[in-house]
């Protein structure tokens, strides 16, 4: 199905217009960044590539959509006459999915006539602000949890469409597994679950329903245990399934004093072994007070797939370059107070100290031509300190040939490893939960 419809009306009258101009076909380059990153946040991770990737493979003006364009009177005839069946021939770069940024971090760079880069603007936004929002909540939930497993339970607190990229943002960004299957028949994000209170419900007694649950998935389950009374729930899954119980999940209570209670009861009935998992609509604040306790396993659902407390990443799409007629390129910016951006083609490296933590964001900036430098001047004196330079830019879609690599299942596999790896480079304090400035210093140069 094409995705040339999932933009705004404003981004086919801006063609248009350029078209009446003589100033459709002009080269141009498009950057993606954040200004800012959201309040409390100290890093930012970047999710939703390899699906923007998909989109543009499908972003075609087809039969069926000019027809619908010319009913509605969208644009006129010689308008869609140039979009019909067009596909996008330029170049796309950025950020490998998983990777951190900043702000002013050059996530994405687009560019090809302004007519294909124009007409990707909203396409490129919906789709990494929202994957972004939802990894960078679930970034900050994995450090809270210690090293201790995390699933995704949120398909049911948000729209169906985001809820299966929510679980392939949240998995790259280091969440084990999603309830959501269609997440794992897309992606390849592995897919738990077990049973709910209503299983529960549907049984005369909860003996019969974890006799009937064990019969089905064997001793290795999770038994949900607080539908009536947690200690009688515990009793009773112990002695049904024996002490070889996979687990026991807690979904409300006073978690802190709930699972320590819980714990012992298990330790007390033999089921040493047993796991605790805890849901109730935690998000990274209640996971970090569960620092100490005896859970090994969390489930979130709402606060993930709603950003908790950030549904955006305030990506903005904005023009930084045009081709003159010698084919040099004149930077460009707005400079709305408040809006101002900086023109000029950019590329993003990482300055990484001599003991392997990242000390800064290097923005290279090159205001000639849409050519990206070999790198900053002490490049060589960097090196002799002991410190070295990471190139953050990847290569998507050149001269309209895409990459295959960073799309499907193994895109993210590949952005998993890759965000991993990334977040293991930041310094100590940038994984507390505490307000502050980013955690790496954005430079110029």
């Amino acid at each position: 199905m094409t995705t040339a419809l999932r933009t705004d009306r404003y981004e086919l009258t801006m063609i248009e217009a350029a078209l009446a101009s003589g100033r459709a076909k002009r080269r141009c380059r498009f950057e993606v960044f954040a200004r800012r990153l959201p309040a409390g946040r100290r890093f930012g991770v970047v999710a939703g590539t390899g699906r923007l990737m998909d989109a543009v493979a499908d972003f075609r003006f087809d039969g069926a959509t000019v027809e619908w364009l010319a009913r509605e009177g969208v644009v006129n005839p010689a308008t869609l006459e140039k979009l019909h069946d067009t596909t996008f021939s330029g170049s796309i770069e950025g950020y490998a999915e998983g990777e951190l940024f900043f702000p002013n971090s050059p996530v994405l760079s687009v560019t090809g006539t302004f007519a294909e880069a124009v007409a990707l603007e909203t396409l490129a936004l919906s789709v990494l602000n929202h994957d972004s929002a939802i990894a960078g909540a679930a970034a900050r939930m994995v450090a809270a949890a210690d090293g201790r497993p995390l699933s995704e339970m949120g398909s049911r607190r948000t729209h169906e469409e985001a809820a299966i990229a929510s679980a392939r943002a949240a998995h790259i960004a280091g969440f084990g597994a999603t309830s959501n299957l269609a997440a794992g028949e897309q992606w390849g994000v592995p897919t738990m679950g077990t049973a709910a209170h209503s299983f529960t419900l549907l049984h005369d007694s909860e003996e019969e329903a974890f006799r009937a649950q064990v019969a089905a998935l064997g001793p290795g389950t999770t038994l949900l245990v607080d539908t009536y009374d947690v200690e009688r729930g515990v009793e009773t899954a112990v002695r049904v399934a024996g002490p070889d119980l996979g687990a026991v999940r807690l979904d409300s209570g006073d978690l802190p004093q709930l699972v320590r209670q819980v714990r012992a009861q298990l330790d007390s009935l033999g089921a040493t072994n047993t796991r605790i998992t805890v849901t109730n609509d935690l998000d990274e604040y209640t996971i970090a007070a569960l620092r100490g306790t005896p859970v090994d396993a969390f489930g979130v659902g709402t606060a993930l797939v709603t950003g908790s407390g950030a549904p955006t990443a305030n990506f903005v799409y904005k023009l930084v370059a045009v081709e003159e007629g010698d084919g040099s390129w004149r930077p460009v910016a707005k400079a709305s107070s408040g809006k101002a951006s900086r023109g000029a083609a950019k590329r993003g490296r990482r300055l990484i100290g001599a003991d392997g933590v990242a000390r800064a964001e290097l923005v290279i900036v090159d205001e000639t031509h849409d050519g990206i430098p070999d790198g900053p001047a002490d490049r060589d004196e960097l090196r002799d300190a002991g410190a070295s330079i990471r190139d953050l830019t990847v290569a998507y879609v050149t001269n309209g040939e895409m990459d295959a690599r960073y799309r499907g299942a193994d895109g993210v596999r590949l952005a998993r490893a890759h965000h991993a790896a990334a977040v293991g480079e930041l310094p100590a304090d940038a994984l507390r939960l505490s307000a502050g400035e980013p955690a790496l210093p954005t430079v110029f140069q």
